[in-house]
């Protein structure tokens, strides 16, 4: 069975919305087999083939 994980550096928490927390944005990108983001930023793109987004041309 899968597991939910969210990156989101400054949460103080372990969880969030019963996920487990990953601070470390590398590991969180390693980890993943998939990454929904709202946003096609250059923090993600190298490793775009596991990413889902709407952003089709990356831009707002």
């Amino acid at each position: 069975m899968k597991k939910t994980s969210v990156s989101k550096p400054r949460c103080q928490t372990l969880s969030y919305y019963n996920s487990r927390v990953i601070k470390d944005f590398d590991e969180f990108k390693k980890i993943s087999d998939v990454i929904v983001a709202n946003r096609l930023s250059d923090e993600i793109k190298d490793v775009v083939d596991k990413v889902y987004t709407r952003d089709l041309f990356s831009r707002d």
